[in-house]
């Protein structure tokens, strides 16, 4: 339809007959457009345009945009349902504008953010402030750690072990944590619709391998109405054992999980605390090998708490319903006497396994050789001078090129690819019911060249369900894994039926022996639980950032209390994701031209699909669906005054176009971008 009504008068009976219909059926329609698409519906005539402004239009904009993992910019702890009909509208728009821009032309500078507002101008003109925002970080320390908390506050935790809530506008600190002693936080989640934040702090307090012990605080961190934030005690509670990584799964049912590396038989522990205010613990081996190539999650979904395990082939899911956990509770102490243990070797209920989706083997142009539209050549070798491929699958075979082929084939395998760091993102933002639960998967994959002892990465970022298999792919199964996927759908909790009778306790595991140190004998189940075969998943398609670069490391320096091997030095990479988006910090040059600048580097993944097809190239191998194989690397403008060389930390905003950066200088950057 077109915006201009005088074009379309010889088809006004059409439009009267358009205007003339059920409201239900119009908003049924409105589902399928685009917000452009509903800016040209206001302008057909005043029936429509009325329809066309209303809010359920705009609600059903807001839900596309959050099934596509995009987040709404909406102000501090504002919840969809408290906006106005007009900040609704305003919420869409700058959403919609914001994706479209990152996907097409990358983030520029902007001067229209909430981190920007409140009266922010330059003192000496009264003009308004440039597009990014410089605060302060707290005075005499070192930030180990750092958040946004809404676009109004900052959450960071120092090397000392403080915790500090920052107004983000006002520059001061309004609230803080200090323990005085070294703690680390591990943990952070925050809970918009109570406005709250969760999070856990933990210290070792003895250092062996076998038999090491840690200290876990749980904590909150509340922001009321009216009144300054203010922090809590919730939980203390002990573990054995080199700790891999805590879950806050559910604040509102106080569950919180652990996995525990278990030396002895090198498998996985799972630690969980299944009502934090109660003195009871749960602690099981869940024989689950713990290869140093895979990277782990944990989810609760539907009264079950999902171990997601990923390899650099398959992912797999691991499902322990909180029935089955709660019969292996055991009591908890704070004396300084008490010692966990496991209790028993307990497998999984149901396993669900899918593997990933890798890009065709024909070659595809690599991000750096797709310019933006409007861009002018740079000066730090962005400027493309003619089109290159980047290598990464090889060559096919023309047959296999002309069918569109899909390629099982991993373009990045372990060895010598390994993850030198996983980052798994969850919907945390506000949402809404309708929308379903996502996962982001972004690792970032490296390769240590001992020639140069120089170490090059790529980006791999994948989206995933919970469970891994499609309630509608059931048909495409066989039985036995169309049945384990029902139950894992299900909502209820609850042990597998096998022929309609419940498994035997002793298919669950059996108790173990233990002893003060810790130690136990593992029990294998008498029969193995039910397993889905490997299908194919939609959501297990594989997107990259193929051409190699070299992230820039920060060296942390752990604390001898801290570090059981004795000190040694911890690289960390600068480098931050959301849903479908990721940004670094890298050198501009490689290593043989022996020049250390820095840039700051952004890439936007392909938006949430499930369209199988779209992995597939045409029979002329046009780039229609090849350019969408990897996402387009950018170079951010940074102001003159940040120094890339001090970075400590870095994060990314993207529901408002941010990225947050702390220096060593004691200085916090606010890059807002649009």
């Amino acid at each position: 339809m077109s915006p201009n009504c005088t074009e379309h008068g010889d088809t006004s009976q059409d439009m009267i007959s358009l205007a003339t219909l059920p409201y239900d059926l119009l908003l049924n329609i409105a589902r399928h457009l685009e917000l452009h698409d509903i800016y040209r519906l206001q302008c057909t005539c005043k029936a429509l345009h009325a329809f066309a402004t209303t809010r359920p239009v705009f609600r059903n904009l807001a839900t596309a945009l959050l099934k596509r993992c995009r987040a709404l910019p909406l102000h501090g702890f504002q919840r969809l349902s408290d906006l106005t009909d007009a900040q609704l509208v305003e919420a869409v728009e700058q959403a919609t504008r914001l994706e479209a821009a990152w996907l097409t032309r990358g983030p520029r500078p902007s001067t229209n953010s909430p981190y920007l507002y409140n009266g922010d101008v330059d003192a000496a003109d009264g003009s308004p402030k440039s597009w990014y925002k410089v605060i302060s970080a707290p005075p005499n320390e070192e930030v180990d750690w750092l958040s946004p908390i809404t676009s109004s506050y900052s959450l960071c935790a120092t090397k000392s072990g403080k915790v500090v809530c920052w107004d983000v506008h006002r520059d001061q600190c309004l609230a803080q944590w200090d323990p005085r002693e070294r703690w680390e936080l591990w943990k952070c989640r925050v809970e918009f619709d109570i406005r709250t934040v969760f999070f856990t702090m933990a210290k070792v307090l003895t250092k062996t391998i076998d038999d090491r012990m840690m200290e876990f605080v749980l904590m909150k961190l509340e922001f009321p109405e009216n009144g300054e934030p203010l922090f809590s005690e919730l939980s203390i509670f002990k573990t054995i054992g080199v700790v891999m990584n805590v879950f806050l799964l559910d604040p509102a049912s106080r569950l919180l999980s652990a996995f525990v590396w278990v030396s002895t038989s090198n498998t996985i522990g799972l630690y969980a605390l299944l009502d934090w205010d109660k003195p009871e613990y749960v602690f099981v081996d869940t024989g689950i090998e713990c290869s140093m190539s895979s990277n782990w999650s944990c989810i609760l979904y539907k009264e079950q708490i999902v171990i997601h395990s990923e390899e650099s082939d398959i992912a797999h899911q691991y499902f322990y319903p909180i029935s089955v956990l709660q019969q292996h509770a055991r009591p908890s102490s704070t004396s300084s006497s008490f010692i966990p243990s496991i209790s028993l070797r307990l497998s999984p209920v149901t396993i669900m396994s899918a593997p990933f989706i890798f890009p065709p083997r024909s070659r595809s142009a690599s991000p750096e050789t797709i310019p933006d539209e409007d861009d002018e050549p740079h000066e730090d070798g962005e400027h493309i001078d003619g089109p290159t491929t980047n290598g990464v699958n090889g060559g096919l075979d023309v047959d296999d090129e002309m069918n569109g082929a899909v390629s099982d084939f991993n373009p990045f395998p372990y060895p010598p690819w390994y993850p030198e760091s996983a980052h798994f993102v969850r919907q945390w933002w506000p949402t809404l019911a309708s929308v379903p639960r996502l996962s982001c998967t972004v690792v970032l994959l490296a390769d240590h060249e001992p020639d140069t002892h120089r170490t090059r990465y790529v980006l791999a970022q994948h989206y995933f369900r919970v469970p891994l298999v499609d309630p509608h792919e059931l048909d495409q199964l066989p039985e036995e894994a169309a049945k384990a996927v029902s139950f894992a759908h299900a909502d209820r909790s609850g042990t597998t039926l096998e022929n309609g009778v419940p498994p035997s306790s002793s298919s669950l595991g059996s108790p173990a022996p233990s002893s003060e140190s810790g130690e136990w004998t593992p029990v294998i189940p008498e029969r193995p639980p039910i397993r889905t075969h490997r299908v194919e998943s939609s959501m297990m398609r594989l997107w990259y950032v193929s051409e190699p670069f070299e992230v820039v490391c920060v060296l942390d320096g752990v604390d001898e209390d801290l570090d059981p091997d004795g000190g040694h030095d911890r690289p960390r990479p600068l480098m931050a994701v959301d849903f479908g988006h990721a940004v670094w910090i890298e050198f501009a040059y490689p290593p043989e031209e022996e020049r250390d600048e820095k840039r700051l580097r952004f890439v936007t993944f392909p938006p949430v699909t499930s369209d199988r097809d779209e992995m597939s190239y045409d029979r002329t191998g046009a780039k229609s669906s090849a350019e969408t194989l990897e996402g387009i690397v950018r170079t951010l403008e940074v102001p003159e005054e940040l120094d890339l060389d001090k970075v400590e930390t870095i994060n990314i905003d993207q529901s408002q176009g941010a990225i947050i950066i702390s220096v060593q200088d004691g200085k916090i950057f606010i890059l807002c971008y649009e």
